[in-house]
């Protein structure tokens, strides 16, 4: 029944959100196709579809839904209505456009983001927050009022003790695994995730037997190694997916994991050859932690 009165209330969130489109003629199709997805989700408790067809969503981020599965990676990590769930680094909102709407009504989402009030860090870091906060200010109807909650990334904590039901990152890890912080993290995501919460991590897929410093040039980690930092927190590695698999990605490209959509970080002249093999091959692991 929760879910059901989800639904509903997503098809109101959509019917209001066009108030808050710019683009009237663009938006129209999305919105056409975001009503008949709520009134599908009616019938099918639990979809994310209408959330996925919600005209507010960034047709840029619409247009990467092939290469990043929301829907299935979503329903793999199990993520529910009512739950507390954390995302980390979510950069300009990706994620946040479709888990904000589906938790506004039952659940608490939380943007976990770089304290910008600490200087001198990288500018992107400033630029992805103040992106973030603007997409949610002004549009309650659609995201509710999110947490954006900030931590020092040379100390993260990420909230109260046992306090999540779930914490998601998505694109991440090997960051930290460049910093040299990954431990750091892992252990923060442990201790804010309640007895038997879940992390999920989707990271870009190295070739089992890459050395750490290839991983850390290329943007690409081996399985074995992100399920070892989470062994290590505490985690129990739960299941594995390859619904973000791309065979297609040999991960030996000339500027890293970069070369390839999105970023795109090749000659002009092999745009057609990397379009063809698209975003990165990517590992989607589930980590429970203990009861």
């Amino acid at each position: 029944m929760k879910r059901l009165m989800l639904a509903a209330l997503i098809t109101t969130a959509l019917a209001a959100c066009n108030t808050t489109t710019t683009d009237s003629a663009s938006a129209s199709a999305p919105a056409a196709s975001a009503a008949a997805a709520a009134t599908a989700t009616t019938a099918q408790a639990g979809s994310f579809d209408a959330v996925l067809a919600g005209a507010w969503r960034d047709p840029k981020n619409v247009a990467r839904d092939p290469y990043r599965h929301p829907r299935e990676t979503l329903t793999f990590f199990g993520v529910a209505p009512d739950e507390t769930l954390i995302e980390i680094t979510p950069g300009g909102g990706w994620y946040a456009e479709v888990l904000a709407p589906y938790l506004r009504d039952n659940g608490h989402y939380v943007a976990a983001v770089w304290d910008d009030a600490i200087p001198n860090q990288p500018g992107y870091r400033y630029r992805l927050n103040n992106e973030l906060r603007a997409k949610f200010a002004g549009n309650a109807s659609v995201y509710g009022t999110p947490d954006v909650r900030v931590f020092d990334p040379k100390a993260p904590v990420f909230g109260p003790a046992a306090s999540a039901d779930s914490v998601l990152t998505f694109r991440n890890a090997h960051n930290w695994v460049a910093d040299g912080n990954a431990d750091t993290y892992f252990k923060a995501f442990f201790d804010v995730l309640k007895p038997g919460g879940t992390l999920g991590v989707v990271d870009h897929r190295a070739k089992p037997g890459t050395d750490l410093e290839t991983m850390k040039k290329s943007g690409y980690l081996t399985e074995e190694l992100v399920i070892g930092y989470a062994t290590k927190a505490g985690f129990v590695l739960e299941e594995k997916s390859e619904v973000n698999a791309n065979p297609k990605d040999t991960t030996d490209h000339p500027n890293g994991v970069w070369t390839l959509p999105p970023s795109n970080d090749h000659e002009a002249a092999d745009d057609a050859k990397y379009k063809a093999i698209g975003e990165s091959d990517r590992m989607t692991l589930r980590f429970r932690k203990p009861a």
